[in-house]
């Protein structure tokens, strides 16, 4: 296990369940986001996300929520990601340790291949989660969105008397619509399953002030913490693989080499058997 960074923006080298269990209070942490390996077969830095079972999967998944929601405060909030196919074992399991306030979807577009024998997923669940329904973080005015009734349309709402327009503005619903982060994107960085800043940002003003703690338990290309840190909020990353400490190091801006490797940015180059679809992914 390795420590990197301060006080305020930590980064930790190591196994997810053992630095929750060691490094992190309990009741101490007031937003955790948590993106796990999928069990999809993604292959992460030559680690593949693939447990021998289902069962295996889980029970290794109920470990880290539990140790989760050790260290949420009382008025904590606790967003947490998986596959479609897992986010129903992970919402019956969290609804008996934890109240779930909305159950998200983030879509987004595919102008890839998707299935053709069957309805591909365009989407990937999120479960907004706290300890005490009646107290907890949400900076409603930090994320209002255009409201087309209001903003485009100029409707009247003559319910009301007198009549008055509708609002212009709005909290967001549980539909999320974000791009994924590809290649040639200015934030993309080597990894297979980051997520992009916005998400990030949306979720972090929501559910945190300015000075709260932000953990990240698998913080892959380290968004969580890099957003957190941009907003004044602290963070702890943790992550097992080298090549992702790399990227978070350099995000952080907490140091310029790593184990005599000069830290640099992902390269955006050009090449030949580039798919089309990326190539006019910011026009």
């Amino acid at each position: 296990m390795e420590k990197f960074g301060t006080e305020q923006y930590k980064i930790i080298h190591g196994d997810a369940l053992q630095v929750l269990e060691s490094e992190v209070e309990d009741n101490s942490v007031d937003l955790i986001f948590a993106d796990p390996p999928y069990n999809i077969g993604k292959n992460f830095a030559g680690k593949l996300d693939k447990w021998d079972s289902d069962e295996h999967y889980l029970e290794w998944c109920y470990k880290w929520l539990d140790l989760c929601i050790r260290k949420l405060k009382q008025d904590g909030s606790f967003y947490v990601m998986t596959s479609t196919q897992f986010m129903p074992y992970f919402d019956l399991y969290l609804r008996n340790k934890i109240y779930i306030m909305s159950r998200i979807m983030w879509y987004y577009d595919s102008s890839g291949v998707q299935a053709k024998n069957y309805f591909g997923s365009m989407y990937e669940p999120i479960l907004f989660c706290v300890k005490d329904k009646e107290h907890y973080t949400f900076n409603s005015e930090d994320i209002m969105v255009e409201a087309k009734t209001g903003a485009k349309r100029k409707l009247i709402d003559y319910r009301k008397t007198p009549p008055q327009p509708y609002n212009t503005k709005k909290v967001p619903g549980n539909v999320w619509e974000f791009p994924r982060v590809r290649y040639r994107m200015d934030e993309y960085e080597n990894h297979p399953t980051q997520k992009p800043i916005a998400l990030l940002d949306r979720i972090i003003r929501a559910s945190s002030n300015i000075g709260d703690l932000v953990l990240d338990p698998f913080s892959g290309t380290f968004t969580t913490a890099y957003v957190a840190r941009q907003l004044g909020r602290n963070c702890i990353g943790i992550e097992l693989q080298d090549e992702y400490i790399k990227i978070g190091l350099r995000r952080l801006s907490l140091a310029q080499e790593y184990k005599g490797e000069i830290l640099r940015p992902t390269e955006k180059v050009y090449r030949r058997n580039e798919p089309m679809e990326q190539l006019c992914i910011n026009f």
